[in-house]
């Protein structure tokens, strides 16, 4: 499954981040998902702040996540992230977090661009959507 995901990044699970049983907390995938994201973006162009600059920003329309194990204090998880389905101003982002071999949850986050003053939906700027969609491209083996 990881030779899927050409990008990862990892984050340490923080004390903060974790319930009474002393398990990384539901909603804390959410916010590694989005570390994995800003990761992912930061390799092209200016990342998410050159969107912003362009005056573009890309909002988080749906989420979803899918728990498979359990993720402790000061454990390191490794996240994989690809960029999917761009078309128009939408995309999608997919995520694989592991902890060693053993895949402990994956999910999806679903974006869109708008224009930063308006809110009105535009097209992924060409450089970025051409920049993904190279980076994305299988590799011929």
């Amino acid at each position: 499954m990881t030779e899927t995901f050409k990008f990862h990044t990892e984050v340490r699970v923080r004390f903060a981040e974790t319930d009474a049983q002393g398990i990384a907390h539901h909603a804390t995938y959410l916010v590694w998902f989005e570390v994995a994201r800003v990761d992912y973006l930061a390799r092209f162009d200016g990342g998410y702040p050159g969107l912003q600059e362009r005056g573009v920003e890309a909002l988080t329309t749906e989420a979803h996540a899918r728990y498979l194990g359990p993720a402790r204090f000061n454990e390191t998880i490794a996240i994989g992230v690809r960029c999917t389905g761009l078309r128009g101003a939408r995309f999608r982002f997919e995520y694989h977090l592991t902890r060693g071999d053993d895949l402990i949850a994956d999910g999806w986050t679903g974006h869109a661009c708008v224009d930063a003053r308006t809110f009105v939906p535009t097209r992924v700027p060409a450089y970025l959507a051409e920049a993904i969609t190279a980076a994305e491209r299988p590799s011929s083996s």
